[in-house]
């Protein structure tokens, strides 16, 4: 596989597939690591606040749960939201994208354009506001970055598909009189398929983040979720006397966040012919 053997001596690009990897690990067997998973939410007003220690590597938080067990346990929720949200994005993005580029006329005119109000509104605070609207909860955070990021994958989704339908091999695909549906599916739809890979990886770290910042500022996970950007929330209250408290997930957000951009990087200059030449 010459495209694997390429990405393989890209070395951000590796060390983003490792760290993915191990996240993964992370999330899919989390007794490995933590004692007694069930206690991670039960505290010990005894260990307040205690430094990293052998005991506790990452110190203690101010019930006494082990920072380290919650990090741990805060990898699955993380990655089950940038998956659902990258999931719920591209099966809303992806048809709209399709049709637009492929149809035209009044389609592409009225998706484009409902692409672009929804662009023209700061992600950020529009999910705010519809999770505010949606009740606080780690699911009515995932619509609400759902609802915001399927226009990404439409604008990727209906640039390529407009650069495929130029070629002439669907110009010959339809002189033989093949439907427009069988089309966009059997034959543009794999043609695009790699930008559409490279903007979900890259989406997943921006989704993981996002939704931290959600966690953070009261409207997605509720206590007492082991949620990084909740716990960050909850730490900066004590900070900078117990600055492990907000530190640890943070830089679990951090290194999570990097390793999806940096093979998401990888992967775009890999199927980026313009990019592999300039290499």
């Amino acid at each position: 596989m010459p495209l694997l053997r390429k990405l393989a001596r890209d070395v951000p690009a590796v060390m983003g597939f490792v760290i993915i990897i191990v996240a993964l690990i992370l999330a899919a067997f989390p007794g490995l690591f933590v004692e007694d998973i069930a206690r991670v939410n039960r505290g010990n007003i005894l260990y307040r606040l205690q430094p990293p220690s052998a005991e506790f590597l990452f110190g203690t938080d101010d019930l006494g749960r082990d920072i380290f067990a919650r990090v741990i346990l805060g990898t699955r929720p993380a990655i089950e939201i940038a998956l659902s949200v990258v999931a719920l994005s591209m099966a809303i993005g992806i048809p709209l994208g399709l049709a637009a580029g492929y149809l035209g006329g009044w389609i592409s005119g009225t998706v484009m354009r409902l692409t672009d109000v929804f662009l023209a509104v700061p992600q950020l605070i529009l999910a705010i506001a519809i999770a505010q609207i949606l009740g606080r909860g780690a699911e009515s955070a995932m619509i609400a970055l759902a609802a915001t990021y399927w226009p990404f994958f439409t604008r990727t989704v209906y640039a390529e598909t407009q650069r495929v339908r130029s070629q002439l091999f669907i110009e010959a695909l339809e002189g033989i009189g093949m439907g427009r549906r069988r089309i966009m599916l059997l034959h543009i739809l794999p043609n695009i398929a790699a930008p559409v890979i490279v903007r979900a990886t890259v989406g997943m770290g921006f989704i993981i983040l996002t939704a931290a910042v959600l966690g953070f500022l009261g409207v997605g996970a509720t206590p007492p979720s082991p949620d990084w950007g909740l716990s960050i929330s909850e730490g900066r209250k004590y900070l900078p006397e117990q600055w492990w408290y907000a530190t640890f997930p943070g830089l679990a957000i951090l290194v999570l966040v990097l390793g999806f951009n940096l093979l998401g990087d990888g992967l775009r200059d890999l199927v980026d012919p313009k990019l592999r030449r300039l290499r």
